[in-house]
């Protein structure tokens, strides 16, 4: 009766995509281009290293593919509100086509490095659009199955894509993976272009320039409570991720004896546990509500890795590696809706952009410190206080959702409420269409701060274009 039951709730909440075509079709594209990304990762590691035989240089290619996510919020994040977001997905689906296309007759690591920066920065804007755009896509009681069936398909890839794309380079060559991954981003256009701009959207972006807007975009993150919330606590888990990323590794092959075939069952068991939190999020949000499954789901993640830490073998501590990792998947889904609902639309892009240079920003150090303390103090060390950091971050996010009620029913309306008094500071209500010229922000403060920063960017920017257009010649 009980298999019945859990058969029927898995059907209905995957006739999600039969309820909301456009989200199938999101669904579909992001499933087969998650695929390809995985397989080709494998092939760009393997082609590098096997170019150089240098670990800087894979340090390098993987600093490649983060590093312009960082840039691109911190500097890009508007674009995301303002442009079309289909034809920003489109056109982020084709860069990487042709960058994948390009990739077999890459004639060195530098051409691999640079190529894969490209991609990086494709890769971001699409993410940021596609969760901004997630919302308008579904029923708003339906938006947390819609983020849980979107992550539990990508950690799939995440699974399934390593595998496949080490046979195909053992089998082949690199330029295989590259050709598939290329070929896929083709269907994920084919598939995105079906989706009518208009249901990616459901507000107008105001603008009041780009880098006011850049401003305005970190303003919200800060003003917003669920914005806020999320910004503090999920870089406080990235320090301990990061540290699990680095260490792992040596944990497994060096501490515990259990050579590559164990590093490959933890990073399993991760993968397992990622794709099994991402994909009960959503009931287990149903019952307990947001705040108790966010911090719950922290707790989870970082008791688990600690757990694993203090394990004897591989195998007894593969099932608290499969743990942590599952309360790492819920959380990501709590993550998605705090954002999400607790933005606006015409602002959610950038508050996302921003949100994210900011996770990969300090992952980014803390992978660096980590590796360092892995040296120094040994990579079981390294793990317990992977642990303890991301306690801390459940702890931490108790205290900064204490305005959001226990009760269900009642989350939703606060959410709602907190989006819209955090968006009343930056804009004022429109009057007639027009928006009425902004106050000056008082001295001091760290909004007239944003906005003096902003607005000399912008004077320098216009002082350019008339230099360049002084320095034409005339017109004979």
């Amino acid at each position: 009766m009980l298999a019945s039951t859990v058969d029927v709730e898995s059907t209905r909440r995957l006739g999600l995509m039969r309820r909301a075509p456009s989200f199938g079709l999101l669904f579909l594209a992001t499933a087969g281009s998650s695929v390809g990304t995985y397989v080709a990762a494998v092939a760009l590691t393997l082609d590098v290293k096997a170019r150089t035989g240098s670990g800087l240089w894979v340090a390098g290619l993987l600093i490649a593919d983060f590093l312009p996510i960082v840039v691109i919020g911190f500097l890009l994040g508007p674009l995301v509100d303002r442009l079309s977001r289909r034809r920003l997905m489109i056109a982020s689906d084709l860069i990487r086509f042709g960058v994948f296309a390009a990739l077999p007759f890459a004639g060195s690591a530098t051409a691999i490095v640079a190529l894969a920066g490209v991609a990086g920065v494709a890769t971001g804007l699409f993410r940021a659009a596609a969760l901004a755009g997630l919302p308008n896509l579904v029923p708003d009681d339906e938006l947390t199955n819609a983020n849980s069936l979107l992550q539990t398909i990508e950690t799939l890839a995440w699974m399934v894509g390593p595998l496949l794309g080490t046979a195909m380079v053992a089998l082949w060559s690199p330029s295989v993976p590259y050709v598939i991954n290329a070929v896929t981003f083709l269907l994920s256009v084919a598939l995105i272009a079906r989706i009518r701009e208009s249901q990616l959207r459901s507000e107008e972006s105001v603008t009041e320039g780009h880098w006011r807007d850049v401003a305005q975009g970190i303003r919200l993150v800060f003003g917003s409570a669920p914005l806020r919330t999320v910004l503090v606590v999920w870089n406080i888990v990235v320090i301990g991720t990061a540290a699990i990323n680095v260490s792992e590794v040596f944990f497994t092959t060096d501490v515990l004896n259990a050579g590559d075939v164990g590093f490959g069952a933890f990073v399993a068991a991760s993968g397992l546990g990622l794709a099994v939190g991402s994909y009960l999020a959503a009931p287990a949000l149903a019952k307990v509500g947001l705040k108790r499954h966010y911090a719950g789901s922290i707790a989870l993640m970082a008791l688990g890795i600690a757990a694993a830490a203090l394990s004897p073998s591989i195998w007894f501590a593969l099932p608290f590696v499969a743990g942590s990792a599952a309360g790492n998947g819920a959380a990501i889904i709590c993550n998605q809706l705090l954002v999400q609902r607790g933005a606006p639309d015409r602002y959610r892009g950038r508050a996302l952009a921003f949100i994210m240079s900011s996770n990969y920003a300090v992952l980014g150090l803390a992978m660096a410190a980590a590796g360092v303390l892995t040296d120094s103090v040994g990579p079981r060390w390294v793990l317990l206080g992977a642990g303890v950091a991301i306690l801390v971050a459940g702890f931490v996010s108790l205290g900064m959702t204490r305005w959001l009620p226990a009760s269900r029913d009642e989350q939703q309306a606060v959410l709602g409420a907190q989006a819209d008094a955090a968006a009343s500071q930056l804009v004022p209500a429109l009057d007639g269409g027009r928006v009425p010229t902004p106050k000056p922000a008082r001295e001091g403060s760290a909004k007239g701060g944003l906005e003096r920063i902003a607005v000399l960017l912008e004077e320098i920017e216009s002082r350019r274009e008339l230099e360049a257009r002084r320095s034409r010649p005339a017109p004979d």
